[in-house]
């Protein structure tokens, strides 16, 4: 537990609970928990961001029903996995990808970090090494994501012949428009993006008979609901449809059922809290500096790579700057920076040029950076499933993580 820096007098309390996902329809909390002026998010109880890290011993771990080699793939996709290192799928991965190489919709239910990238695209490439003639558009909530896959495809693809394009917002639109006159076995994307593209007619899906959605309760809570609709409406009415998700609610449902044909659902979503971060709080006082509380814990917190959430864009540029004018090697990732702003950022991060990354919720979604120490919640998140996935930041690959969240 964090007792070195409560700031409030008292050291802060563990406490024993049992399984919890449902924290809608409450009250605000007065006085509390809120996250400050302006945050019109759920009241989430502080308790709840009180947890001890549990190292899981070997033996729990996921035993899988197929290695890589067993699955009826091309042979020259196999050896890329293999020098990928990879030899058991995860959990998604042994579930999933025997469906979607038998043509079958597939619902996914898992936490980020689980390797559900992998999951479609291995057999995704594999059908498109098959027919060349094919494509398939991967449709995600943010640029950073799109990315991500397109670098992980790239990894997977070599000597297959595959060609890809990332058409994101916040990059200009000509190259894009350029790549888009030759052949792409994979199109991948924010909805905005391609929507706007399918309007100039530069994209045509008429023929187009794969999709994936990408984490699909992100895209839904950041309004792209019509935008999704819009595109999906664009494709073939036959198509094979894959629908990822780390959530699942009454909206989510609605769109398998309008977007999906006889699915396979499968759900491998582990316990909402990470067992191994180590989550406590950092209880302000009215009055208290919350820079200094937080320079302090940067100081003297024995810390790796830190990544700061913060609520709004200009607060987590407005909170960089400062912890950058005081000395530490400090950037940020937001909406209003240009993708090769954001991609500089995040690479330095990578390569320990930068220990410290202050993001927004939204331009943090489906980072997989290896060895980050801590998460600090310096603004509270919206909702308790926005705490879930920040703090997913750390922790991961067995290694034991720290998350600290301020209350005022």
């Amino acid at each position: 537990m964090y007792q070195k820096r409560s700031f409030s007098g008292q050291a802060p309390r563990s406490v024993s609970r049992g399984p919890r996902s449902n924290f809608r329809g409450r009250p605000p909390m007065r006085g509390g928990a809120r996250g400050g002026r302006g945050n019109t998010g759920q009241y989430i109880n502080p308790e709840l961001f009180i947890n001890k890290a549990v190292i899981v011993e070997e033996i729990d771990h996921f035993i899988p029903e197929h290695t890589f080699a067993d699955f009826r793939i091309e042979e020259k996709l196999k050896i890329n996995i293999s020098k990928k290192g990879y030899v058991a799928p995860t959990a998604i991965q042994d579930r999933t990808i025997p469906h979607i190489l038998n043509g079958k919709d597939v619902v996914g239910i898992a936490n980020t970090g689980t390797g559900k990238t992998a999951a479609f695209l291995i057999p995704l490439i594999d059908k498109m090494i098959k027919d060349p003639n094919g494509s398939v558009l991967i449709i995600v909530p943010t640029r950073e994501l799109a990315t991500q896959i397109n670098d992980e495809l790239k990894g997977f693809a070599p000597g297959t012949g595959l060609f890809s394009v990332v058409c994101v917002g916040g990059t200009p639109m000509g190259p894009q428009l350029k790549d888009l006159k030759y052949k792409n076995h994979f199109i991948i994307g924010t909805p905005g993006r391609l929507k706007d593209l399918i309007e100039r007619r530069a994209l045509d899906l008429s023929r187009t008979t794969n999709v994936v959605l990408d984490e699909a309760d992100r895209m839904l809570d950041m309004g792209f609901m019509p935008d999704m609709k819009f595109i999906m409406g664009q494709m073939p009415k036959v198509r094979h449809t894959l629908f990822f998700s780390a959530t699942m609610s009454k909206e989510i449902e609605r769109l398998i059922h309008e977007f999906l044909h006889e699915p396979v659902s499968i759900s491998v979503k582990t316990s909402d809290t990470s067992k191994n971060v180590d989550q406590d709080i950092v209880r302000m006082r009215p009055g208290e500096d919350k820079i200094l509380a937080l320079e302090n814990i940067l100081k003297h917190e024995e810390s790796n790579k830190v990544i700061i959430f913060g609520r709004t864009k200009h607060g987590v540029e407005r909170l960089a700057k400062t912890l950058a004018a005081k000395g530490f090697a400090a950037d940020s990732i937001h909406g209003d920076k240009s993708q090769g702003q954001r991609q500089r950022a995040l690479d330095a991060f990578k390569q320990n040029r930068i220990s410290i990354l202050v993001a927004t919720d939204v331009a943090a979604r489906g980072l997989d950076i290896p060895l980050v120490s801590h998460v600090i919640n310096y603004d509270l998140p919206a909702t308790y499933e926005d705490y879930i996935h920040r703090i997913g930041r750390t922790g991961r690959a067995g290694q034991t993580g720290k998350a600290l969240t301020f209350v005022e």
